[in-house]
């Protein structure tokens, strides 16, 4: 099978923006060190996995996804970019298009989706997927032959390991979320619920749904506070199935793309060369992008 390679940029931006030091400036003495670790990061990418199809999907809002439409305080507990790198985002995007990659952003779906929705319309076109993320959510995405990448750290899962790994099977992955919460995202989930507990739950009644429908099979389970767990279950019925949905990576946002708009292109040299000059990049570097 064909592999698309699917990035969620915004996790190696943040961590370019956050390794390198903001001495590193432009031409116009404003930080270039986010864009700097993000280009050496596709760099590598292209260089390593020698793919043939790309595409990087990028987090154009935190705050108006259509999740904050469900749920106004989701996201609400984190902290907008500073202005420092910010500044830097759209230079990433822009640098993206520039070595041949297929870019994506939307204001109302998070890059989550967008690499969801590809890759359901490209599964049908005898494609696997590789999900370039550190972001464990985007393991309920997977199908045999795929595999979830953290690249920076060189860790690999597929739906077998993701049990070992997470204790729920990728089809499981939004229910285990749904259960425990996400403080990162600011999801509810259930309290009192966390991961041992939802994990025991899925292992024995499979889904959320299941769960419902058997509720007072809960508190007959091998699990500590199982009457509690129970109780608390019963008492936040609507904020579980809330929580559902706002962990569930959306499949239908509205963009499109085929196999030859994911094949990666080759690299813009003049645009490049602007780009690299704007950003006071060294000649070495310069002339690595040139072969990404």
């Amino acid at each position: 099978m064909k592999t698309l390679y699917l990035v969620d940029a915004s996790i190696y931006i943040f961590r370019a923006y956050f390794s390198i030091p903001e001495s590193m400036t432009g031409a116009d003495g404003k930080p270039v060190n986010a864009v700097y670790g993000f280009a050496d990061f596709l760099h590598q990418l292209a260089t390593l996995a020698k793919g043939r199809h790309y595409v990087v999907a990028f987090d154009e809002s935190l705050t108006t996804s259509f999740r904050n439409d469900l749920y106004p305080p989701y996201k609400a507990n984190r902290e907008l970019p500073p202005p420092e790198l910010a500044a830097q985002l759209k230079a990433c995007q822009e640098l993206a298009g520039i070595l041949g990659f297929r870019t994506y952003a939307s204001e109302r779906y998070e890059a989550d989706d967008l690499i969801g929705t590809v890759a359901r319309q490209m599964r049908t076109k005898d494609f696997r997927m590789a999900y370039v993320t550190g972001d464990k959510d985007l393991a309920q995405l997977l199908k045999p032959g795929d595999i979830w990448w953290n690249f920076a750290r060189g860790e690999k899962l597929n739906p077998s390991t993701t049990r070992e790994k997470l204790g729920v099977r990728p089809d499981q992955v939004v229910d285990l979320l749904a259960l425990m919460g996400d403080a990162v995202d600011n999801i509810p989930g259930v309290p009192g619920i966390g991961q041992k507990t939802a994990t025991v739950l899925l292992t024995h009644l499979k889904s959320l749904e299941k769960i419902y429908s058997d509720l007072d099979r809960v508190a007959q389970l091998p699990l500590r506070g199982a009457r509690r767990a129970q109780l608390q279950l019963e008492q936040h019925r609507d904020q579980a199935y809330l929580s559902q949905s706002l962990a569930r990576i959306s499949e239908n946002a509205p963009i499109r793309c085929t196999e030859a708009s994911s094949k990666k292109q080759p690299v813009r040299p003049r645009k490049l060369e602007a780009f690299c000059s704007r950003h006071r990049f060294s000649e070495r570097m310069h002339q690595r992008l040139l072969s990404t």
